[in-house]
């Protein structure tokens, strides 16, 4: 159960920094509200699958997961450039995801 809390709880952090951005600056109120519940749901995620998954496994498959969809976010609807660099550095960041998973 804590690996399934901890992606919905990755996936919650691509969300609340979708929304961070979308808020611009905190003036919208609907980006900022959902920054606000997105950010408290992705940590309380977070510190439940703490509790039996090693911090540094569960914080870097955390971050990855965040970083790996709010990247995938950026280059499907905001426009950023997708290349061949960029594909290959997001591959090698789920490569050491899926690593983590396994030689836990």
């Amino acid at each position: 159960m804590a690996w399934v809390v901890l992606i919905i709880a990755g996936v919650l952090e691509t969300v609340w920094a979708v929304a961070l951005e979308a808020s611009k600056g905190f003036s919208r109120l609907v980006p900022s509200v959902v920054f606000g519940v997105a950010l408290v749901l992705s940590m309380g995620g977070l510190a439940y699958a703490m509790k039996s998954i090693p911090l540094g496994t569960g914080y870097a498959i955390w971050v990855g997961i965040g970083a790996i969809g709010t990247a995938l976010y950026g280059m499907a609807v905001m426009g950023d450039a997708v290349t061949a660099a960029r594909i290959t550095c997001l591959v090698l960041i789920l490569g050491g995801v899926v690593g983590l998973k396994v030689l836990h």
